[in-house]
């Protein structure tokens, strides 16, 4: 195995009654091997989709990405095939392994899978592949060069190209622009499905994330912003699942009340140090 091969799965089993209590899953193979990147796919009843986008995804990994890694699918206990499916792929393919994760909650999923993970840099992508993989390297290359702690796809940042249509793009932009006005942050894109961190910097902000849910991703970069981190920000070609089920009203009302939350806590999550934060950016060729 050369140092870009996919390690070899771990499968995280849920342990009876983690559903009802919302105890998180227990790995059954303790043997977690060091990979450059782990990236977590978040699901939640998602079984018509799943095994076709991490099947696309690992294929993408094992021919074009020049780095190790592993693909995690985290589980908000799905009530379909969803848990499943994800243990078939993950006994079925290298480098795939299954989290189940007792409630719902992107950010919940999220914070069981980057606290455990004993990768280098961990990532997350959306389930239906909304985002180019081809931003995959250019996510992560500066995080594992030690150029910055944070990366994040933007799909407002110059050179991305987006396919969406008018309600989602008006949402987004008018989110992002609240958010600068309120909360002085220097990203572009809160909300893109595809964000990269260093582990170090996850296990020093990720506990600090009160919101579980989709305010998880402007959360944590609001915090890292507040504590100094350089933000990388990567455009995208993005375009939209048309068979989303993603309520944009009732999340970005949610959003916005995560937004007055931060609002009364404008120190929180700040370093005695009071350098600028600093965002970079890169375009794709």
């Amino acid at each position: 195995m050369n140092s870009h091969d996919p390690l070899p799965a771990t499968i995280t089993m849920e342990p009876p009654g983690a559903a009802e209590s919302g105890e998180r899953g227990a790995l059954v193979d303790v043997e977690m091997a060091v990979v450059d990147v782990e990236i977590v796919v978040p699901v939640y009843n998602e079984e018509a989709t799943l095994a076709r986008s991490v099947r696309r995804a690992h294929d993408y990994l094992e021919h074009r990405f020049p780095f190790s890694w592993r693909i995690t699918v985290a589980d908000n206990a799905s009530t379909d095939a969803t848990w499943e499916i994800a243990l078939q792929l993950a006994e079925q393919l290298g480098g795939v392994s299954a989290l189940r994760v007792g409630e719902k909650g992107r950010g919940r999923a999220l914070r069981e899978a980057w606290l455990q993970s004993p990768a280098l840099v961990v990532a997350y992508m959306d389930v239906d592949l909304s985002t180019d993989l081809d931003a995959l390297l250019p996510l992560v290359a500066p995080l594992l060069s030690g150029h910055s702690q944070v990366a994040i796809g933007s799909r407002l940042a110059p050179g991305s190209h987006v396919v969406r249509g008018p309600k989602r793009e008006l949402i987004s932009r008018v989110y992002n622009l609240v958010l600068r006005a309120t909360l002085r942050n220097s990203f572009s894109d809160a909300q893109c499905g595809f964000k990269a961190m260093r582990a170090s910097a996850a296990r020093e902000l990720v506990p600090l994330v009160e919101d579980n849910k989709w305010f998880f991703d402007t959360e944590l970069l609001v915090l890292a912003e507040r504590r100094g981190l350089r933000v990388h920000e990567v455009p995208v070609d993005w375009v939209e699942d048309p068979d989303s089920r993603v309520d944009i009203v009732r999340t970005a009302m949610a959003d916005l009340r995560g937004i007055a939350r931060l609002m009364l806590h404008p120190r929180r999550g700040r370093l005695r140090s009071r350098r600028r934060p600093e965002r970079d950016q890169l375009k794709l060729t």
